[in-house]
């Protein structure tokens, strides 16, 4: 929420069910709206009074011109596009900005899960089997910063969530974040 300045344009992709939009439009006044494809969560989005567009971001982002949005918002909906690298670079062109948050996958947990268990971790904040899950890439921190690279993407903040979203001071986040959140441009 700190992240984004008072009355910006925001672009909300894989908005579910809009809460976070509700929420800046509320503490930030931004102007915003979503994308979304699952009809369910677009009614929820409406019932609450958000402007939504029925969208399937695998299919990109031609319907919108060239930094036409202050801050561009992926919240953890990275890790289930077909074509994330797509998605990030169309992202990039949208928005002046890009807030992009992911579940790491090389986390502790994780790798401990896989070690002493054998299987693919479930938990609260995973709560899947490795049959069901809309996670079809799974990233680690490293991961992302090593297609911000690839890619050419400036990355000006880096902020690393434990559980219970504890702050993490940037010690080994790779293995220690839970969730990562990075700031795009």
């Amino acid at each position: 929420m700190e992240l984004v300045d008072s009355g910006s344009l925001v672009l909300d992709l894989g908005c579910g069910d809009g809460s976070l939009l509700e929420m800046l439009i509320a503490e930030k006044g931004v102007k915003g709206f979503g994308l979304e494809k699952d009809l369910q969560e677009i009614n929820k989005c409406l019932a609450k009074g958000i402007s939504v567009i029925d969208a399937n971001l695998d299919q990109g982002l031609t319907q919108f011109r060239d930094k036409s949005m202050d801050y561009v918002i992926l919240s953890l909906t990275l890790q289930a596009l077909k074509q994330p690298h797509e998605t990030l670079r169309d992202i990039i062109r949208v928005g002046k900005k890009a807030i992009i948050s992911f579940p790491n996958f090389g986390n502790i947990f994780v790798r401990l899960y896989l070690l002493f268990r054998g299987r693919m971790p479930k938990s609260k904040f995973l709560p899947y089997e490795w049959y069901d899950t809309p996670n079809i890439h799974f990233c680690s921190v490293k991961d992302f910063i090593g297609l911000c690279q690839k890619e050419g993407i400036k990355i000006r903040k880096k902020i690393f969530l434990r559980k219970f979203n504890r702050k993490i001071l940037g010690f080994m986040p790779n293995l220690f974040s839970y969730v990562a959140i990075f700031v795009l441009e």
